[in-house]
């Protein structure tokens, strides 16, 4: 098979959360344990760092990545979604996986994945440890694909966890309270490795307190033992929490032999984006009209992003707005600014909620703005009727931002 039919192979014969929501998502460890061994454990091979949370966990991997790369270390990286590339998942100091390596990986592996019925992400994950170990890497920063206790990742013993913060997402598959969340999340706490905390919050806080003592897990709260950050060329608000949980997590793997120096973290966090590749965190597409997307998409990520915006000077803001169909929208409304004209489109995904449904949603809200066929049609017409004074964002979900980077 060529890459584009790996790929097409991988996206619609087995299942993706990403792209079809609940029916995609897997409770359980137990496949993910089987490719594993049908691979000679190579989570084992390689040391590793697991990041989780609701908001910031991309940043914040994409962050330790690049410190740890300046400080000379061969480094692997996953994340997920995607934006524009399947290969942008798995990386080695910034570079994609190659073509050859994932179709020769699926071609290897068919048989065993098709027997086995693995999902999208199960796989995914099998050939990202496969890759960083036959690559012989220093350090992997795993990001957690959704929760944390039954993520198809957490079969690594990591030097630290790191849980960024908790916030309500995925409730369907998570639990309806915050503690509920917390403690998904916090089953990436393993018996006796360090657990950083980005945020301390009232609810979660005994949960992960509680998690940590019954693994014996030294605990630690980012906010609580940072007092001065540094600068990061990822900008926008909300990364302050995140550079503080980045210098904790470094601090914890200092003491685990890691050699890593101030000036290594200070060309890290200048440099994330050109170490790693990183896109769609409050990224400035250009200049008069000023355009800015960001991949925020819940409660807690665009109540950051939404504050920011109010903050820039323009003449007038347009807003290209789309969103996935099992979001809540009418939680998030009260977030967005209405003073605002809206284009709202649908991501090209079957997860996406319709346009013209998305508007009645808002028109019944207060909002104004009209629909439009696909994402890059909403974008042209929002450039169409901006001035040079004026501001675009597009934003509302990863799929919207993906369609425009």
């Amino acid at each position: 098979m060529t890459y584009n039919d790996t790929l097409n192979w991988m996206f619609s014969q087995l299942p993706m959360y990403q792209r079809q929501g609940k029916s995609a998502f897997r409770k359980d460890l137990t496949n993910t344990l089987k490719l594993s061994e049908h691979l000679h454990f190579p989570e084992k091979k390689f040391k590793s760092i697991h990041v989780a949370g609701t908001n910031g966990k991309g940043s914040t991997s994409h962050m330790l990545a690049s410190i740890l790369q300046e400080a000379g270390y061969k480094v692997g990286l996953y994340t997920s979604p995607h934006l524009k590339d399947f290969r942008e998942r798995i990386k080695i100091n910034g570079h994609v996986v190659s073509k050859q390596f994932v179709t020769g990986f699926i071609k290897r592996n068919k048989s065993f994945l098709e027997s086995n019925s693995l999902s999208f992400f199960e796989m995914t994950v099998g050939m990202a440890f496969d890759y960083f170990s036959k690559e012989k890497i220093d350090v992997a920063i795993v990001e957690v694909g959704l929760g944390g206790r039954l993520d198809s990742t957490n079969i690594i013993t990591p030097e630290v966890s790191v849980i960024t913060n908790i916030g309500y997402d995925h409730m369907q598959f998570l639990g309806n309270t915050i503690e509920e969340i917390a403690f998904e999340k916090g089953g990436i706490i393993k018996p006796n490795v360090p657990v950083v905390i980005g945020e301390t919050q009232t609810e979660t806080q005994p949960v992960f307190k509680n998690l940590a003592s019954k693994n014996n897990s030294e605990i630690t709260f980012a906010d609580k033992e940072i007092k001065e950050i540094f600068e990061s060329d990822l900008k926008g608000i909300y990364q302050e929490k995140n550079i503080k949980t980045v210098l904790q997590a470094i601090r914890k793997i200092q003491e685990r032999g890691f050699i890593i120096s101030q000036a290594h973290i200070k060309k890290g966090l200048l440099n994330v984006v050109d170490n790693t590749g990183l896109m769609g965190r409050w990224q400035i597409l250009q200049l008069n009209p000023k355009v800015i997307c960001d991949t925020a998409h819940n409660k807690e990520g665009l109540a950051y992003v939404m504050k920011q915006l109010l903050n820039e000077t323009y003449k007038t803001l347009h807003i290209v707005f789309g969103v996935v169909n099992d979001k809540d929208v009418t939680s998030i409304l009260p977030l967005l600014p209405k003073k605002a004209i809206y284009y709202f489109c649908k991501p090209d995904i079957p997860r996406g909620l319709d346009a013209k449904e998305l508007k009645q949603i808002f028109m019944d809200a207060g909002f104004n703005g009209k629909t439009y066929s696909s994402v890059k049609e909403a974008y042209k017409a929002a450039k169409d009727n901006a001035t040079a004074n004026d501001c675009i964002y597009i934003g509302g979900s990863t799929f919207v931002v993906a369609e425009i980077v």
